[in-house]
C-alpha cells in the first residue's frame, strides 16, 4: 500500500536520527542542524511523510515508536514488533476510524443544517434526503436521461460558505456525464430542464461520504450547488 511504501522510504533516510531522544513533539528548528545534502534530504522526507499523514487526518504521533519502526525497518538482523502485512492493517484501520469519528461530527452539524435548511420557504426534499431550491425555472419541458450527457454551470461550496470549486469562476461549463457525477447532483440533473437554475443541499451520503474528497472537502460533509443547466448533449 502507498501508506507503508511512504514510510519504509523515510526509514531508509532516517537511521542516522534514530538515537535522538524520543518525543512526542516534532523537533524544533534549532534542535537540530544540516549540515550536508543527505541532512537537507532526510529532513525533506520527513516533511513530506508528516505531510502525507496530517492529510489524512493524523494530527498526532508517538515518535519514540515512530523511531523504533523506521529501526527496525533498516536492521535486518532483528525481528520487527509487526510485519508488513499487519502494519498496514493497522495503518488503513487507524485512518479510516479517525475519519469515521470526523464524519460523524460533521453529519451531527450537517443533518442540524438541512433540518434547518428544509424549514425555509421554496425548498423541496425528496425521499431521498436531497434538497433543493428553485431559482428559475427551465425553458424546456425536455429532462436529461441518466445515460445523456449534459452541459451546465456551478458553483460548489461548504456550510459554511467556503467555494471549493466553480465552472463560473473558471469561466467555462462543464460537460460531463449525467451517471457520473456525485449522486446528488445525478439525481437533480434528471429532474432539471434546460434553462433551469437550482440551488442544492446534498447530504453527504448523496455526495462524497465518509471519505471526503482531498483535503478540500471533509469527511460527512454536506453540499451546497447553486446548479444552471445550458443544455442536454448527447453523445
Amino acid at each position: 500500500m502507498v501508506t507503508l511504501q511512504i514510510v519504509m522510504i523515510a526509514a531508509g533516510q532516517s537511521k542516522s536520527n534514530s538515537s535522538k531522544p524520543a518525543t512526542t513533539k516534532p523537533a524544533t528548528s534549532t534542535s537540530l542542524t544540516m549540515k550536508s545534502p543527505l541532512d537537507s534530504f532526510s529532513y525533506a522526507i520527513g516533511m513530506s511523510v508528516g505531510k502525507f499523514y496530517k492529510q489524512q487526518g493524523i494530527n498526532s504521533i508517538k515518535t519514540n515508536l515512530m523511531l523504533k519502526g523506521i529501526g527496525d525497518a533498516m536492521n535486518e538482523k532483528g525481528k520487527p514488533m509487526m510485519d508488513e502485512m499487519q502494519c498496514n492493517m493497522v495503518v488503513q484501520s487507524y485512518i479510516t476510524e479517525l475519519r469515521s469519528k470526523k464524519a460523524a461530527e460533521i453529519k451531527l452539524k450537517g443533518k442540524k443544517f438541512l433540518d434547518s435548511v428544509s424549514r425555509q420557504a421554496g425548498v423541496v426534499k425528496l425521499s431521498s434526503g436531497l434538497l433543493y431550491k428553485v431559482l428559475k425555472a427551465g425553458n424546456d419541458s425536455a429532462h436529461p436521461k441518466v445515460t445523456d450527457t449534459v452541459k451546465f454551470h456551478y458553483t460548489g461550496m461548504l456550510t459554511d460558505g467556503t467555494v471549493f470549486d466553480s465552472s463560473v469562476k473558471n469561466g467555462e461549463p462543464l460537460i460531463h456525464p449525467v451517471n457520473k457525477l456525485v449522486p446528488g447532483m445525478t439525481e437533480a440533473l434528471l429532474l432539471m430542464t434546460r434553462g433551469s437554475k437550482w440551488v442544492l443541499f446534498i447530504p453527504s451520503d448523496l455526495g462524497y461520504g465518509d471519505g471526503g474528497a482531498g483535503d478540500v472537502i471533509p469527511p460527512g460533509a454536506v453540499l451546497i450547488f447553486e446548479l444552471k443547466l445550458l443544455d442536454i448533449v448527447n453523445k
